[in-house]
């Protein structure tokens, strides 16, 4: 990772709520395959970045480039086909459809498509149907969703429920999954697993992961760096144990007496 170039450049963000600055003038990168942790105590701005990532929100001031691209002049819709992909603290899923076909919706963001062509199933959308099906094989399988593939979302269990809305957002082929969370509701064995399936989902797609959790064991276990916000400013950036020992973050989470 060291020396690539990145793929993700938040230049200067500022958001402004009325007379509240949410976000003041913050930078950093994400680089290829890179793990980056994202955090900070509660109204630090975590997840007013995280939507200005997701063309949610638009900053007052700064950049957000994919790379080298700026995507504030597009709308929401096109960040998947940019390659980012994303989860939510609150499940989304659709509850009433299978696992299977809450997976293959993922694969329909950055698909070529029109009504036509669908309603009347020639060669191509066909084989566009097969490859699509196959890639959801393989990512169900991939984590280990095999046996729950043709259950309703909504009868599952909510750590299941949380990885099945990482296997849609992986449907989409990003190049940076944005996590939203991810750790939220789970038990200790349940983040246990999470932090084996960050790890392995890094290693063996590739994939550039943007990590915004509350849960500090699971973000120093497996980030390769990790930003810090508090009320809306940067305030530390850099490895796991220099976060841990950095007294800004201390004084941040613990007050001015610790």
């Amino acid at each position: 990772m060291t020396g690539a170039e990145p793929l993700v450049e938040v230049r200067d963000v500022t958001v402004r709520f009325g007379g509240i600055v949410a976000l003041d003038g913050i930078s950093f990168d994400i680089r290829p395959g890179e793990l980056l942790g994202l955090i900070g105590p509660n109204g630090a701005g975590k997840t007013t970045l995280f939507n200005c990532l997701s063309r949610l929100y638009t900053p007052s001031s700064g950049d957000i480039r994919v790379e080298t691209r700026s995507i504030l002049g597009l709308p929401p819709h096109r960040m998947a086909a940019l390659g980012l992909g994303r989860t939510f603290q609150n499940v989304a899923l659709f509850d009433g459809l299978s696992v299977r076909d809450n997976v293959r919706i993922g694969t329909h963001s950055v698909s070529r498509s029109d009504p036509l062509s669908d309603a009347l199933r020639g060669p191509w959308v066909r084989r566009r149907t097969a490859v699509a099906d196959r890639k959801v094989d393989e990512i169900l399988a991939w984590l280990e969703l095999g046996a729950v593939a043709d259950i309703l979302a909504g009868d599952l269990p909510f750590g299941t429920r949380k990885r099945v809305e990482m296997a849609r957002a992986l449907a989409s082929g990003p190049k940076l999954l944005m996590l939203d969370e991810p750790a939220a509701g789970l038990n200790r064995a349940e983040v246990d697993e999470l932090a084996l399936l960050l790890r392995r989902v890094r290693a063996e797609s590739g994939v550039s992961v943007l990590l915004v959790e509350h849960n500090m064991g699971l973000v120093m276990g497996v980030s390769d760096r990790i930003v810090v916000l508090n009320f809306g400013r940067k305030i530390a950036e850099g490895i796991p144990s220099a976060i841990r020992d950095d007294p800004r973050v201390v004084e941040a989470y613990l007050g001015e007496a610790a």
